[in-house]
């Protein structure tokens, strides 16, 4: 298992909101909307839900083999995560069929203080897919302080529009990319299905009454904390620009490599885009592990051992002792986390 790519059974996971319709074209999936609109990938992680389908929902279960992945982290943690030590980051696919409530997420210091977690919640975005309307919010507009953001949560028992008048919001397209510093509102809009790179945690504060039809409790707005230090959470301040260019790393041969994002713009993940048109790449982090995920296409892995056709829908986690022992081929699109 620790000599090969790791690939896992599918992994949905319930949340409030509904969604998935969009799974269709990217995995195979039947394509309707449901509770199971998030899809985690190579993850170790438990999902934060108030009523949970099974104790580890939301941990990655290895295909033909009982075991969750993270039992095999912690008996193979050199020859799977290196130098890296842990896997420090959570992968996502998800799609919203309405608008998810207004949140943040903490950074490193909020989450050591208020949930005794080294990490916080920094995440980026790569849209993969919309329907007709599809709206991403981002950062409070110009003026809006704490004081117009605690009315908002008040009227937005009964004003679901509320907090949304506050926020700002673009209309994102495919292949967009963004970064979404912690402590940033935001809310993903209706109709985006996007591949989601994060900090390895489930805390997000949503401190808005609705999530459509659904009304959430003050345990699910403020995960347990005083209504005063969730609001804490937010930064009031004008939010950065979010949205990111792709700068190519490499291209020759019938390989493109894309920085996503990269470490100028956080310390807490990498994401590239490997695109080939019958070429060949090396898959290679150093000193570390990566997770992978098949955007389009159809292609190969390939090593001296080791042969396995992907197509899209497929991902897979790479670990740090076959690090530069496997190649990827074909006209296929690959991206990369870590």
């Amino acid at each position: 298992m620790i000599t090969k790519p790791i690939f896992f059974e599918r992994n949905r996971v319930g949340r409030v909101y509904t969604g998935g319709k969009l799974f269709h074209d990217f995995f195979g999936d039947e394509p309707v909307d449901g509770f199971l609109p998030e899809e985690w990938i190579a993850s170790a992680v438990k999902a934060v839900n108030a009523e949970m389908a099974h104790e580890k929902e939301g941990v990655s279960k290895l295909i033909d083999d009982e075991m969750f992945f993270d039992e095999l982290l912690e008996q193979y943690p050199q020859e799977l995560l290196g130098k890296a030590g842990k896997l420090r980051i959570l992968v996502k696919i998800l799609d919203s069929a309405v608008r998810l409530p207004a949140q943040a997420h903490p950074d490193k210091a909020f989450s050591k203080k208020h949930f005794q977690s080294e990490y916080g919640k920094t995440e980026s975005w790569l849209v993969l897919a919309t329907r007709p309307g599809a709206k991403i919010y981002f950062g409070f507009k110009d003026g809006v302080d704490k004081a117009q953001f605690c009315e908002a949560i008040e009227a937005s028992e009964t004003d679901k529009d509320a907090m949304e008048r506050l926020m700002e919001y673009t209309e994102p397209k495919v292949g967009d990319v963004f970064l979404v510093p912690a402590k940033t509102v935001h809310a993903i809009g209706a109709g985006c299905l996007i591949l989601e790179v994060q900090e390895p945690t489930d805390f997000t504060i949503q401190p808005e009454r609705w999530c459509d039809s659904y009304r959430l409790s003050d345990a699910e707005m403020y995960l347990g904390l005083s209504k005063d230090d969730a609001v804490s959470c937010f930064d009031f301040q004008k939010a950065p620009d979010t949205k990111l260019s792709p700068v190519v790393q490499k291209e020759a041969d019938g390989v493109r490599v894309e920085e996503l994002i990269g470490k100028k713009d956080t310390d807490c993940f990498v994401v590239n885009r490997i695109c080939l048109s019958g070429g060949s790449h090396d898959l290679y982090v150093p000193d570390s592990y990566g997770v992978y995920i098949v955007t389009d296409g159809v292609g190969k892995l390939v090593s001296q051992n080791y042969e396995k056709q992907i197509k899209k829908g497929d991902y897979f986690f790479l670990p740090a002792s076959m690090m530069g022992k496997i190649r990827a081929e074909g006209n296929v699109e690959i991206v990369e986390c870590y």
